[in-house]
């Protein structure tokens, strides 16, 4: 059973308590909601949905919002810098929350999988993403875990910048809710009973696996 308690407060942690930060990448603004580019913003919200949260707080050019999860504190964030440079807001919490590396949790679109592969995995590099290189390049390190959420590659000759910025075809979004879903489940998962699990559970799974 998933066990959850809402936090009404987003305070530092006690240093007794094991904290999570799980961050979604994405762009703000309106124009940008609907992006490929934005799933990790939309992972995060069906998150916080599910743990009845909400994201309201600014906090390190953050929307942050917070609870506890059996025995862990979770912090859920949505940097608000823009995509590149995303590793401002994330440096920040981790520092304010005492969040180690390996419990700094980054999803984010990749081009490289297919249309909503999952891809789990304990750190290297950003291989282009540039949300990512930020990140590692304010935290210092490359080792915090990622979820990559495939996005599919381009057909023909579009380019992958204006493909990320494009909206998701009818048909994707009609998949997108059980895909999301998927996604949030492995998160929870990560938390719960770490990495390794989630990566056996998950890594590769599509739509309902």
């Amino acid at each position: 059973m998933f066990l959850f308690r809402r936090k009404k407060n987003l305070n530092s942690s006690d240093e007794t308590t094991t904290v999570y930060l799980m961050v979604g990448l994405g762009n703000p603004g309106r124009e940008y909601r609907e992006n490929r580019h934005n799933i990790g913003f939309k992972i995060i919200d069906r998150l916080a949905e599910s743990l009845d949260l909400t994201l309201t707080r600014v906090q390190n050019k953050a929307l942050c919002g917070a609870g506890v999860l059996r025995d862990a504190k979770v912090v859920l964030a949505k940097p608000q810098t823009y995509m590149n440079l995303s590793g401002e807001s994330v440096a920040g919490l981790s520092r304010f929350y005492k969040v180690p590396a390996e419990n700094i949790m980054v999803i984010h679109d990749d081009i490289d999988l297919p249309f909503g592969v999952l891809r789990l995995r304990p750190g290297g590099g950003s291989a282009g993403q540039k949300g990512v290189q930020s990140i590692i390049d304010r935290l210092g390190t490359q080792d915090f875990p990622r979820m990559r959420f495939g996005i599919g590659r381009p057909s023909g000759s579009r380019g992958g910048a204006g493909y990320v910025l494009k909206n998701f075809s009818p048909d994707e979004q009609k998949e997108l809710v059980v895909l999301i879903d998927q996604a949030v489940s492995a998160a929870r998962l990560f938390i719960t009973e770490g990495l390794d699990a989630a990566m056996n559970r998950y890594n590769g799974s599509q739509l309902g696996e």
